[in-house]
């Protein structure tokens, strides 16, 4: 049995590092902004918000454009937008500095449930309730092709492809009917380019409320009404495995920065931390007062935000909670055994290239101008190389817009175009 102290720690470990009050209906979403000192959360009262992740304080006042309920919302790559959809079917593009709307694209005929970004801040994916989803073109505001017919009823979930080349798509397959009904509810993926049907995925018996790819695009996670989570191969676009703990339908789910926890939010009024080592959950469930809608890990990885329909958001440590139960390795970044370059699509794979599993980064030949991109935040980085016998030791990266795509680096290649140069921590 356990002794009173491991219960009276336990129960600490497990309590909200922080209450966010405020809004006036249920928080839909909540994010963490740059800097790892906010958060910004949305709501069905209409309204955008930003607290003090210390504190739990509103910083300034409301943002609001329109008076119908806002259901999701997602930070730019680049850090200085944010997107949200609505209730009126519009897409909304929200400065960060000034607060305010800088655009505002109409074209869904239904409420907007989705939103997402590319890598490279150019492009947001929105769906809808009206059953389609839409890429759009954030500088012209302009739709990329035609609105993108996806079958699904409604559509829940449509998120990019870390390498933008595919887009995932799930919802509602069939009507509304008065029964609860099993019901196949599939997982569609698309090409981008074409707008083309690329596979289905089939499995999950009710809405698929949520995915999320890993950064290597080898793997996609989805959350479902079903109480379900199920992990996809997406080389051969099979089901790879199914966690089941909760009780009631799941509605969001985060990965952790380095990949290695999985945060899933339910209508059974918890948040369930997993280990995506080995598809075990980690501690004990992080229980709210009402059902869950939002997740989202901060940068570092070490707190997590909540969303909650009691009106209220809340922050989670997650760092005390793995170390609590002895699993402080799943904060530490996993080991490498691939390694990931992004090529500029603008320039070619000869003249730029980056690499995704750090502390390593690849060099072309000495006294070359040569652009490195780090996968995981985008980040551009031109550094011109000298004659020198010594290790490189490259200077903090600064945030910048970058149109990339992720290749696997062979033995031939490595040998080929790049020497490898330690770097220090």
């Amino acid at each position: 049995m356990a002794s009173s102290t491991t219960k009276t720690k336990e129960t600490l470990a497990i309590k909200p590092h922080q209450e966010f009050k405020g809004h006036t209906k249920s928080v839909r979403g909540v994010i963490h902004l740059p800097g790892g000192q906010r958060i910004i959360t949305c709501s069905d009262d209409g309204s955008l918000r930003v607290w003090n992740l210390k504190s739990g304080k509103q910083i300034g006042e409301d943002w609001r454009d329109g008076e119908g309920e806002v259901y999701n919302i997602a930070l730019s790559p680049d850090g200085k937008k944010v997107v949200s959809g609505s209730e009126d079917g519009g897409v909304r593009l929200w400065d960060i500095d000034t607060c305010k709307v800088t655009a505002k694209w109409m074209g869904h005929t239904g409420l907007v449930l989705s939103v997402c970004w590319t890598r490279d801040s150019r492009r947001v994916l929105s769906g809808s309730c009206d059953g389609t989803a839409r890429q759009w073109d954030v500088e012209s505001g302009e739709t990329i092709l035609k609105p993108i017919e996806t079958g699904h009823t409604y559509v829940w979930a449509a998120v990019y492809s870390p390498d933008m080349s595919m887009i995932a798509t799930g919802g509602r397959d069939e009507p509304w009917t008065r029964t609860e009904e099993p019901i196949e509810c599939s997982i569609k993926i698309w090409d981008t380019k074409r707008g083309e049907l690329v596979a289905t995925l089939k499995g999950h018996t009710s809405i698929v409320t949520c995915l999320a790819w890993t950064n290597d695009g080898k793997t996609l996670i989805s959350g479902s009404w079903d109480n379900s989570i199920r992990t996809w191969n997406t080389k051969k676009w099979k089901q790879t495995a199914l966690l089941e703990a909760h009780t009631f339908r799941v509605y969001a789910i985060a990965i952790s920065p380095n990949e290695r926890i999985l945060a899933s939010a339910s209508w059974d009024r918890t948040v369930l931390l997993w280990n995506l080592d080995n598809g075990q959950l980690i501690g004990s469930p992080l229980r709210h007062a009402h059902w869950i809608d939002s997740v989202s890990f901060s940068q570092e990885g070490k707190l997590l935000a909540t969303g909650c329909f009691d009106k209220n958001a809340y922050t989670w440590d997650v760092a005390a909670i793995v170390k609590e139960v002895g699993l402080d390795d799943l904060l530490s970044e996993p080991k490498a055994n691939k390694l990931a370059v992004h090529c500029c699509t603008t320039s070619g794979p000869t003249t730029s290239a980056c690499l995704s599993d750090t502390p390593r980064f690849f060099r072309r030949k000495p006294t070359k101008s040569f652009p490195f991109l780090c996968t995981k935040e985008c980040r551009l980085l031109s550094i011109t190389w000298q004659q020198t016998s010594r290790p490189f030791i490259p200077p903090q990266p600064q945030p910048l817009q970058c149109s990339c795509y992720t290749t696997v680096l062979s033995s031939r290649l490595d040998s080929k175009y790049f020497e490898t140069a330690q770097t220090k921590r």
